[in-house]
């Protein structure tokens, strides 16, 4: 049965990552949400969507950025949030976990010495979360295998 599926991420190669799980999704009803309008340019015929940037360094942000993402929730209800990261992947598997969403997080591939900082706390709100690193795996996270 399809599945309405959000893969979300910031920009550069949190988006380029992503974009390469993108057969995995297919069969299912995938929206897609990431910082860069021009990005649109790099996917198929999909909704697409965009949102303010938002990180560690510039937290003001993440009111801004939390309503954006809660309004891409709300137009896409999805049933499975995919993320390669950073913070907004992270808020938007917040915001959906209390409606039964499920949330995959793969961390990026650059962080080969410790989990990234949203990846150490993705565990506390996604349903999986995986390192493309064998030696990261963990209590809550697995590794299964690496993007690039």
């Amino acid at each position: 049965m399809a599945k309405r599926v959000l893969a979300i991420a910031s920009g550069g190669g949190h988006f380029i990552q992503l974009m390469r799980l993108l057969p995995a999704w297919d069969g299912h009803a995938v929206s897609i949400a990431t910082v860069d309008p021009t990005s649109r340019a790099l996917v198929s015929d999909v909704p697409f969507f965009t949102f303010r940037d938002v990180s560690r360094a510039d937290w003001w942000r993440i009111p801004a950025a939390t309503l954006d993402i809660a309004a891409i929730l709300l137009k896409v209800r999805p049933q499975v949030i995919i993320t390669t990261g950073a913070l907004p992947g992270l808020i938007a598997a917040t915001l959906a976990r209390p409606f039964g969403c499920k949330s995959l997080w793969v961390d990026s591939i650059a962080n080969s010495e410790v989990l990234s900082g949203s990846g150490g706390q993705a565990g506390r709100v996604c349903s999986q979360v995986v390192t493309q690193w064998p030696h990261l795996a963990a209590d809550k996270v697995e590794h299964w295998c690496s993007v690039l």
